[in-house]
């Protein structure tokens, strides 16, 4: 038998093999409809985790941020992809993250841009996919074999993240944490630690939404290739979603870029990335607001400084900056010095 404490620091007694699905199931169906992973001793599951041990645990459900997040996470690692690659099987597969209130996949794919054209069909093809029963599983592969199996499969980009993985990425030693989903050789197979929906019924085919396309270089080196990548959002159920695209709606139409160019105020090129080009009448309101703040500052007994806009990296390291947003940072190298601007 084993001992498990819930959140409410009750303890219940199972005996052995159990899992996060079984425990679920004892406490009520409802649970263990709503449950997405679970968390043992602070760690979160697959749901078919066995836990062989006396443990704290917590079943997440879609209410639970953590939860949502490996909802979301299994939407792009497990059903993005996969859509993706029944759709134009030459595609090869980068990586697929979730962000905030989303997720995104990269793809390599030469033989058709993807557009925000395309987004419907691969939305069609993952509510095909959220039907389906194929279960999806957690398997620990030897390094080797997993990175002779994606070669082979064609996926170069996953071999290449597997050999560059440092050991304390893997959960076993030597071995690295795959997800089937399907049987067979057409199954389809991604890397990830996860944890993942073990059941893909249990996402709502109607709360996630494909939201555009754009392009990222491979590890964000220009040096690179440019991959295209793939934008989502996803919520607990319908209703969450349409309101969280109602409120973006909005937030587009206030969109100061928009604005910008709609009253002639300012614009931006790409040979300036980041950087605003003012317009006249857009120079003399900024310049309008300026003094309208020095003057404010001037009479609550402030003095204005200007300090230098290129440092050198040693203070940025002080500051805490260079750890944090060193690969944000603009930096320029003179005299055998690292100067960088504030990001």
């Amino acid at each position: 038998m084993v001992q498990i404490t819930l959140p409410d620091n009750s303890v219940r007694e199972y005996p052995l093999p159990v899992t996060g699905a079984d425990i679920a199931q004892s406490i009520g169906a409802g649970l263990a409809k709503a449950a997405i992973a679970i968390k043992v001793n602070g760690v979160q599951r697959d749901l078919s985790y066995p836990i062989a041990e006396d443990s704290k645990i917590a079943i997440l459900t879609t209410k639970d941020e953590e939860g949502l997040e490996i909802m979301r996470h299994t939407l792009t690692a497990q059903v993005l992809a996969k859509a993706v690659k029944l759709l134009w099987p030459d595609a090869k597969l980068a990586i697929g993250p979730t962000i905030d209130n989303g997720f995104y996949y990269d793809v390599e794919l030469d033989s058709h841009q993807i557009s925000t054209d395309d987004l419907p069909k691969i939305e069609a093809k993952m509510k095909e996919i959220l039907a389906t029963e194929a279960p999806v599983t957690r398997e620990m592969w030897i390094r080797d074999e997993a990175i002779r199996m994606f070669e082979s499969r064609g996926e170069k980009y996953k071999a290449e993240i597997i050999r560059g993985a440092k050991e304390d990425d893997t959960t076993e030693k030597g071995k690295v944490s795959l997800y089937r989903q399907g049987s067979g050789d057409d199954a389809f197979i991604d890397l990830c630690r996860g944890p993942h929906v073990t059941s893909l019924t249990k996402i709502p085919a109607a709360a996630f939404k494909l939201t555009k396309v754009s392009g990222a270089y491979w590890r964000g080196d220009a040096k690179n290739k440019m991959l295209q990548r793939i934008y989502g959002t996803a919520f607990a159920d319908e209703k969450k979603l349409k309101a969280y695209l109602t409120m973006m709606e909005e937030a587009e139409k206030r969109d100061h870029r928009k604005i910008g160019r709609e009253m002639g105020l300012f614009h931006l090129q790409e040979e300036a990335v980041g950087q605003v080009f003012w317009h006249a009448k857009g120079w003399t309101l900024y310049r309008i607001l300026e003094n309208f703040i020095r003057d404010n500052l001037r009479r609550s007994g402030y003095q204005e400084v200007k300090t230098p806009i290129l440092v050198d990296r040693v203070l940025w390291e002080k500051s805490g900056h260079w750890e944090k947003f060193r690969e944000n940072m603009f930096t320029s190298e003179s005299e055998e010095k690292v100067l960088a601007v504030k990001p």
